[in-house]
């Protein structure tokens, strides 16, 4: 591990009553499934570099692993527990004997259950920011929301957050109690959160956290022909956008970032992450998010997005792109914002 001092990120105001956070935080997702194999020692290290690099919001859910990445998050929130923001997730539920198995519950008596699950693996007492993973419309917005308000009176939890709702969704759910983030896929490659969702967040301060700003990698330029590229274990492999002709007419799409990047002296992570950066100035909101990595020098180079201004002219350059990619986020968008816009 290196000695030479870490250039510390900036820092925003989560919701309209949170703390102060880094203006980029940092997905654990990925140390636990999905990615691949992963190396322990090397995911402990990069955790470090998040405290180092004032990278403070630290993201989880009960879902990822099955609850072994809130397990695996424990031992550095003991050590570091003044310093972070967690935040964690409720609502998709997984079977032990049926690893395909998914399923959203949004009802009260899960909420109870599901918290003190999270509070029990993460061994801390009270989560900063606790979100609603995805929206189970069988469930009154107001009955779940109400259960989350329930947990912040009862010192459980902090501040409340939404992930993957519309507008109108947001609005509903702040009515019954202080959203303080909204957490949605947006990126280079995908703003359909454009429609509804920013523009309610911005208008009631609500701090939009996006998950995936670097299109689960593809915008880093890795995948000129992703289907030949990914191990059995790493779940993109059955991702739309990294599939056959898909992922080359994406690959395509990379050339304004190349470009940019060169102009920059930049990698195209880093165009892509300060294009998500400056969606703050282009909408009048606080945009913080959430790229995931299990090495220590991929954490720096992302965090150096923050310090990256766009011209005009580049915005420009990258404005047409999500508009031509081929494939959707997902095989199935029906847990999706998306599908329940109207």
């Amino acid at each position: 591990m290196s000695n030479s001092p870490i250039e510390k990120i900036s820092t925003v105001w989560l919701g309209t009553e949170g703390p102060q956070i880094g203006v980029q935080g940092f997905g654990a997702m990925g140390i636990s499934e999905f990615y691949g194999d992963t190396d322990e020692a090397a995911a402990r290290d990069t955790l470090e570099a998040t405290v180092e690099a004032g990278v403070t919001l630290i993201d989880t859910a009960d879902v990822y692993g099955s609850g072994a990445n809130e397990e695996f998050l424990a031992p550095f929130l003991a050590a570091h527990r003044d310093e972070v923001t967690l935040a964690t997730k409720f609502a998709i539920e997984r079977r032990a004997d049926d690893p395909h198995y998914r399923a959203v519950n949004n009802s009260p008596a899960y909420i109870k259950k599901a918290v003190e699950a999270s509070l029990r693996r993460l061994g801390i007492e009270t989560i900063d920011l606790y979100y609603m993973h995805r929206r189970d419309p069988r469930t009154p917005l107001a009955e779940s929301v109400g259960a989350m308000a329930e947990l912040v009176q009862e010192g459980k939890v902090k501040y409340l957050g939404l992930s993957e709702v519309t507008g109108a969704e947001l609005r509903e759910a702040y009515a019954v109690h202080p959203i303080a983030a909204l957490q949605s896929e947006w990126s280079v490659f995908s703003r359909d959160v454009e429609r509804s969702a920013v523009p309610a967040a911005a208008e009631l301060g609500v701090t939009f956290v996006p998950y995936s700003p670097l299109g689960r990698g593809f915008l880093t330029g890795a995948f000129a022909d992703a289907s030949k590229e990914l191990s059995g274990g790493d779940f993109r492999q059955f991702q739309p956008r990294f599939t056959g002709d898909n992922a080359k007419t994406n690959a395509a799409l990379l050339e304004p970032l190349h470009k940019i990047a060169a102009a920059h002296g930049a990698t195209t992570a880093q165009i892509a992450l300060a294009w998500v950066q400056q969606r703050a100035q282009v909408h009048g909101l606080t945009v913080v998010p959430i790229p995931g990595t299990r090495k220590r020098t991929r954490l720096l180079e992302n965090t150096g997005a923050t310090r990256i201004t766009l011209s005009a002219e580049e915005l420009a350059l990258l404005e047409p792109i999500a508009g031509q990619v081929a494939g959707d986020r997902y095989p199935d968008m029906s847990s999706t914002s998306a599908a329940r816009e109207q």
